[in-house]
């Protein structure tokens, strides 16, 4: 049997063991075939967003990663208690109270869907994926069927007001109309105080279509269609 330098040996296991760990850390943050009580095959409604490709944007590549509260929890429960985001999502306080807001998407029919954006391998923002149409703010616009909507919250204060959330905005809606192909426009309806979210759409080449009274806000009512997806 030939001789072998234990040193040499044990440095190699090292190496070998640093690495499956960096790699097994990597498909815990992007794993979109296992989601435990996350997203599963009721996300049907949504075209499996599970497996919806990442996208070059010119800030980096993107990718809408769904929640799974084990691993997102603390993280988006710190980012719902910035008083600059509590102020709108009204999430603040403790974990339970994100959590609850999250299993409640998590464990319904997949007509809604939390998701983690990761922007360049890092974690940075927060959204809702939603089917519109199914969803209570059809009572309050014509609604049309498979409308998609969005809700964005940008978790680092040093990526607010600086175009970040206009340039992403683009990039998740073009993901909408990209994996949906029987959705013809992708809606958005933020909070009409909300003034930088307002301005964030609209640069991302969303329309204003009108001011809704929903029951917590007074809206504005943001679209934008699949048809001028070429001109925007």
């Amino acid at each position: 049997m030939p001789h072998t330098d234990s040193s040499t040996s044990s440095s190699t296991d090292d190496t070998i063991d640093m690495r499956l760990r960096q790699e097994e850390d990597i498909a815990r943050l992007i794993d979109l075939g296992s989601t435990g009580r996350e997203a599963d095959s009721r996300a049907d409604l949504l075209d499996h967003i599970v497996e919806w490709r990442p996208t070059n944007t010119p800030l980096g590549t993107f990718q809408l990663v769904p929640v799974r509260i084990g691993r997102d929890l603390r993280l988006i429960a710190q980012w719902m208690n910035d008083p600059s985001v509590a102020a709108f999502w009204e999430l603040d306080g403790p974990d339970e109270t994100t959590a609850s807001h999250l299993g409640d998407q998590l464990d319904g029919d997949g007509r809604s869907v939390p998701c983690l954006g990761v922007l360049d391998g890092t974690p940075m923002s927060y959204w809702e994926v939603y089917r519109a149409d199914l969803d209570p703010l059809a009572r309050y616009y014509p609604a049309r069927p498979h409308d998609t909507g969005i809700h964005l919250l940008i978790g680092r204060v040093g990526d607010r007001g600086r175009g970040l959330g206009t340039a992403l905005l683009r990039a998740a809606a073009d993901l909408v109309l990209e994996h949906r192909p029987s959705c013809t426009r992708v809606v958005a309806e933020p909070d009409l105080r909300n003034t930088p979210s307002v301005a964030a759409f609209l640069g991302a080449g969303f329309r204003f279509s009108a001011e809704v009274e929903l029951p917590d806000k007074r809206a504005a009512l943001m679209l934008r269609d699949r048809a001028l997806r070429p001109v925007l």
